[in-house]
């Protein structure tokens, strides 16, 4: 056999036409891991798997003499263990002096059908990923559905909030008006003017005031301040007003008001700490027969009382803010004026922005002035020197000027 034939890369066969091994080249024969002398002579049977015996001679014989040709015809060869090589075979008929042979071209087909077995695995994965895409796009449909859906709900939900939003906006804008219609305007007589100043941080306010003339020479001033904001803390002052209203007109004590309305704020949250407001007050009488002040301070920023000379008093806390502790025995402080003398109540929304001392400066600074100027100077401090952070809070004040 040629030497190049010989370690051709592929194997090289002849035959006879009964099927007996003529010749085998080096390559085929170290593949199958004979030697030649084990094969030369032999059947080629002894070469082929079990299941490519049969096939041989029933298909390819035959057809190798009809056709004289065949072309990648897939076989299986068995190696010296018995392990099948697929393999495809080319093969011619042809006319050898007196015999006939036939040559075979043995191409190997194991690194094919691995391609090919990729192939199918890479197949299934391609397909069962389709089907999953298709189980997911049919999912991201339902999804989309559902959402769209939803998006309707949320609209008609929003739509419904922007309803209540503005219903609730309309009645918070009446309730203003009704609270802020339920505090007094200002007194003034040959012996007392009060001027007072109001301001909600929002919609409602939980500061409420009061200015009642008791009898021809007595006066009652009220001032209170319920925690928080909004309508929870609107809805007590105003029903705290009610009560202090009733109280101070009939000239009850100062610490006998300020003890019922700490009594009706322990009422309202006996049963329910979750709802729980407490309230600083400060009430005071002035008697201008008598010259005299008298006053409880439960919990409040202290007011401040300014004689004819510019002396300065602090009417300081005389109890915890009611609504806090039960029991508390709230005390009168009394104390005599002469007439000339000013005093400022307020809450903390006023004294936080600009600090109790400055309340106090502004007070002497400006003690000539009538108490509209010397309101529109508080305003106009607290608009151009308040801190930022504390204008979000309720502010009353009220003024007083002893004649």
């Amino acid at each position: 056999m040629d030497e190049q034939l010989n370690h051709a890369p592929c194997g090289f066969v002849t035959l006879s036409k009964e099927g007996t091994l003529l010749s085998i080249n080096q390559t085929l024969v170290q593949l199958l891991g004979y030697s030649s002398d084990q094969l030369i002579g032999h059947h080629i049977n002894v070469i082929l798997a079990k299941s490519a015996q049969l096939f041989i001679q029933l298909y390819f014989f035959p057809l190798v003499t009809v056709q004289h040709r065949i072309e990648e015809m897939y076989l299986s060869f068995a190696n010296v263990n018995g392990e099948e090589i697929p393999v495809l075979i080319n093969a011619s008929l042809s006319q050898d002096t007196d015999n006939q042979v036939i040559t075979c071209v043995v191409i190997l087909m194991q690194r094919r059908n691995e391609y090919e077995n990729q192939l199918i695995i890479s197949k299934k994965l391609a397909e069962d990923a389709l089907k999953e895409t298709s189980k997911v796009n049919s999912k991201l449909e339902k999804t989309l559905k559902d959402l769209e859906e939803n998006q309707q709900k949320l609209l008609e939900v929003n739509k419904q909030n922007e309803n209540f939003k503005r219903d609730t906006h309309n009645e918070l804008k009446l309730a203003k008006k009704i609270q802020e219609r339920s505090l007094p305007g200002t007194i003034s007589d040959d012996h007392i003017e009060i001027e007072s100043y109001y301001f909600a941080s929002r919609e409602l306010s939980g500061d409420i005031y009061g200015c009642y003339q008791i009898n021809k020479h007595r006066y009652g001033i009220i001032l209170l301040d319920v925690m928080g904001h909004g309508i929870s803390s609107a809805l007590i002052t105003m029903s705290l007003q009610s009560l202090f209203q009733r109280l101070i007109t009939k000239g009850a004590a100062t610490n006998v008001v300020i003890k019922e309305l700490d009594d009706h704020l322990h009422t309202l949250f006996h049963n329910n700490q979750d709802s729980w407001h407490y309230c600083t007050a400060i009430y005071l009488i002035i008697d201008t027969d008598k010259q005299t002040i008298e006053y409880t301070n439960s919990g409040h920023p202290p007011a401040i009382f300014q004689n004819s000379a510019g002396n300065q008093l602090e009417l300081r806390a005389t109890s915890p803010p009611i609504g806090t502790f039960e029991g508390i025995q709230f005390k009168i402080e009394t104390f005599n004026y002469d007439k000339g003398s000013k005093i400022l109540l307020y809450t903390d929304g006023v004294s936080e922005p600009l600090g109790f001392h400055r309340l106090g400066s502004l007070l002497m600074e400006h003690s000539s002035d009538s108490l509209l100027g010397l309101k529109e100077n508080i305003l106009q401090s607290l608009q151009n020197e308040g801190e930022e952070k504390f204008k979000n809070d309720d502010q009353c004040f009220i003024l007083i000027d002893l004649k």
